[in-house]
């Protein structure tokens, strides 16, 4: 099976040492993208996010990352663009954007060990915003059984948080984020195949982290194809809900989980 791989990751603009919201910053929007070489850039509520187009090697991953991501900032110059998990806001600067810019949540995310069960939507009335690192995993409408569609995503996430979730409680120093958004086996299906939702923004202006990410999904994938579905033999939702790196650990030495 032949598989392509995304990401829409989200940055915050900063500016004279201060977050500021990315609304009215760049062209672009959920609804109508800017298109860039390679991918897309656009504003989600307070963040700039950028897409790649499909791609199916490392190498692809990686310079179409760092392509999009290098005409982002010359789109925003005088502002720094900095990936991290939280951005911090006062509550009254917050108030005073504009009420597209305060959505949040406006399409539902799934919950893989809950069979799909919806996660409730995030509470916006808190002094930050969050940063993901969100990854598509495609296999192609050819080859889409929708009838099963929902169940494949679901064996998929948790197999990818082995693979990734748990070592990201090891590589992601933040824990604030998972109280909004990341919790363990989140996801959207696609038509196309699906997004896993559970990673940060941690991971994406670090080569390093970015072909460890791109490596750990293709064994996600390629030990599911094999029928070695990990997530049948312990259930991991807890250990990443809570943080809990001994745990984590304990579990990526068991089942032989590759680290950096």
């Amino acid at each position: 099976m032949n598989f392509t791989f995304g990401v829409d990751p989200e940055l915050f603009p900063k500016k004279d040492g201060k977050f500021i919201c990315a609304y009215g910053l760049i062209e672009g929007d959920k609804q109508n993208p800017k298109r860039v070489d390679k991918g897309a850039v656009q504003v989600d509520g307070f963040a700039l996010e950028f897409n790649i187009d499909p791609v199916k090697t490392e190498d692809e991953f990686v310079v179409s990352i760092h392509e999009v991501l290098k005409q982002l900032y010359a789109l925003v110059p005088g502002y720094e663009v900095i990936a991290v998990p939280v951005a911090y806001y006062d509550m009254d600067y917050i108030h005073a954007q504009p009420e597209k810019a305060k959505e949040l949540g406006c399409d539902p995310d799934f919950n893989a060990w809950k069979d799909g069960e919806v996660f409730p939507k995030p509470d916006g009335e808190r002094p930050f915003r969050t940063g993901a690192g969100h990854l598509h995993i495609g296999w192609g409408k050819k080859l889409l059984d929708k009838a099963n569609h929902l169940y494949m995503c679901i064996d998929l996430v948790k197999q990818l948080d082995f693979f990734l979730g748990l070592p990201s409680l090891l590589l992601d120093q933040d824990t604030l984020r998972r109280e909004m958004y990341g919790k363990a086996g989140c996801f959207r299906p696609k038509d196309y195949g699906v997004e896993y939702r559970t990673l940060s923004n941690f991971w994406v202006t670090d080569e390093k982290l970015i072909r460890y990410i791109f490596r750990n999904t293709n064994l996600a994938l390629e030990e599911l194809l094999k029928g070695n579905r990990l997530f049948s033999h312990i259930n991991i939702e807890k250990t990443i809900n809570s943080s809990d790196k001994n745990s984590a650990l304990k579990i990526i030495k068991q089942f032989n989980i590759p680290m950096l």
